[in-house]
């Protein structure tokens, strides 16, 4: 953990001699939505997790830098800290522009990506409907949380949990907006699918079928990147790793094998 205002929670898990994992989790959420999964990586892997800044139990200044790239670099602070040599970086939702960043800030860190669920570039979002997209005061009501959070799941039946719901509610409303404009800014500069490309790093992309905030058609974009291994998962939503972190760890299990 850093000291100061840049304060970052971390999370780990399993051997610390195994091949670490690292686990960057998407805008306005946590380490907490990896926690279903967690218990099924640990067999093989040193599962790192973090808030990043603005987020969970990290520090939420009002001037902190929560550019994507700023982000990505304190992440790579944080584990060289833990003393992470290298790493396979999985990111969720805007969690995956973070960890392409981070595999083009330090190339010798992330040994290969996996995104779930992370839009390739902005011709992808789905405009959600207006009490869908965000709070309109804040803190949020209860009422206004579960409109926002209702386009991340798709599963029928599953009902986001509510300590997920109290992360954004304890977010402040500039660290919400900042992360939010911050990766809007990053997919205009350039899409990742292109940024990916570059980079000769191997490559997962998991979608689910039925998101409902980015076409998952679009996941086809990745297949620019030599190499990409793109997989769509019928049934889910936006939150596979909520929503059926049985099928999402197995599909990760079997990329890093």
């Amino acid at each position: 953990m850093t000291p100061s205002e840049d304060l970052i929670h971390v999370c780990q898990d399993g051997p610390r001699d195994a091949p670490a994992l690292l686990l960057i989790h998407g805008t306005a959420s946590s380490v907490r939505s990896w926690e279903p999964m967690v218990p099924l990586l640990t067999g093989s892997h040193r599962v790192v997790r973090l808030d990043l800044l603005g987020h969970g139990r990290s520090a939420k200044p009002a001037d902190g830098g929560y550019a994507v790239p700023d982000q990505a670099r304190r992440v790579g602070a944080t584990l060289d800290r833990l003393g992470v040599e290298h790493a396979v970086v999985v990111g969720h939702s805007s969690g995956g522009a973070v960890a392409t960043s981070l595999a083009e800030e330090r190339p010798d860190l992330v040994t290969a990506l996996a995104l779930i669920n992370t839009g390739p570039g902005l011709a992808a979002f789905i405009a959600p409907e207006p009490a869908a997209a965000g709070p309109a005061q804040w803190p949020p009501t209860d009422e206004e949380l579960r409109r926002f959070a209702s386009t991340a799941v798709s599963r029928p039946g599953y009902r986001i949990p509510d300590e997920l719901l109290d992360e954004v509610r304890e977010m402040t409303l500039h660290t919400f907006r900042a992360t939010m404009l911050a990766t809007r800014s990053y997919l205009e500069d350039e899409a990742l699918p292109e940024r990916l490309a570059l980079l000769g790093k191997p490559l997962l992309v998991l979608f689910g079928e039925d998101d409902r905030r980015w076409r998952s058609s679009s996941a086809a974009d990745y297949r620019v990147v030599p190499g990409a291994r793109v997989e769509l998962l019928p049934g889910l939503g936006h939150s596979p790793l909520l929503e059926d972190p049985a099928r999402t760890a197995a599909a990760l299990l079997a990329f890093t094998e």
